[in-house]
């Protein structure tokens, strides 16, 4: 039996790059997934038959806005309706917008920490009781190298990902008695949509080209000069629902190339 079997995931950002990934791997370890993301409804109800189809499990898409609490407990109760209670939370959805902090828009300030940190919370409230009652479960959320360190022209992504890693360690104390691990992973640069979308506004904030913001702006943090790969991290967060790693709580798991240790 694979060490998953009848768990449920539920997976937010799920529909491509990292959140996709991780809804692969824990598939693949036996989990039932729900996955929400934004996307055409045919090719991401099709995204969830594929998984199913692939791993012999249970799957479905959501399609809720996880910035607003009503959408998300919707989305919880009809995981736990359809797929099985939700043992399993990765807070992974996350949006992103570069610009010196005087001309940020206070509309894409809110959106951020709305969708990066603020999230995390709503869901995390919602099945953290069910998971102290059955003592067991995972909750893993993406937060990034910007958890530990800034970078100039993104202050609220920063703001936000530096309040998930406090909020982790907090609900990790909570929960530990209860057989509930809380962990983040913090990944540098890894080649996802989120991450090629803000590369034209880096590039209109300083005046680079595209191979400029890549080497000089992007990999120039990484010691290791290449990206981290959206299997790397699903590999980790899959470890991070192991017995493995039950010993593993309140804790914030560098993957960024040495980018950190400088």
């Amino acid at each position: 039996m694979k060490e998953l079997t009848d768990r449920t995931a539920l997976v937010t950002g799920g529909t491509s790059g990292i959140g996709l990934a991780i809804a692969e791997a824990l598939a693949g370890a036996g989990a039932n997934v729900m996955i929400d993301g934004f996307g055409e409804t045919d090719a991401c109800e099709a995204l969830a038959k594929r998984l199913a189809d692939a791993h012999g499990i249970k799957a479905a898409w959501t399609g809720a806005d996880v910035s607003k609490p009503d959408q998300l407990a919707a989305a919880v109760d009809r995981a736990e309706r359809e797929l099985g209670p939700v043992d399993i939370l990765v807070n992974n959805a996350g949006v992103q917008h570069v610009a010196p902090v005087e001309d940020f828009p206070v509309a894409q300030w809110d959106r951020i920490v709305a969708i990066n940190l603020s999230s995390a919370f709503y869901a995390t409230r919602l099945v953290l009781a069910g998971m102290k009652e059955r003592g067991w479960g995972r909750i893993v959320s993406t937060a990034s190298a910007h958890s530990l360190v800034a970078s100039p022209y993104k202050s609220a992504y920063v703001a936000a990902k530096h309040g998930l890693v406090g909020f982790t360690k907090t609900v990790a104390l909570e929960a530990a008695a209860q057989g509930v691990t809380v962990n983040c992973i913090s990944p540098g640069y890894v080649w996802t949509p989120l991450v090629e979308k803000q590369i034209p506004d880096t590039m209109k904030a300083r005046g680079l080209t595209r191979e400029q913001v890549i080497e000089d702006v992007l990999l120039k943090a990484q010691p290791t000069k290449a990206f981290v790969t959206v299997e790397q991290v699903a590999a980790m967060a899959l470890f991070l629902c192991s017995d493995a790693a039950s010993q593993i709580t309140g804790a914030n798991i560098s993957m960024d190339g040495g980018w950190t240790a400088q």
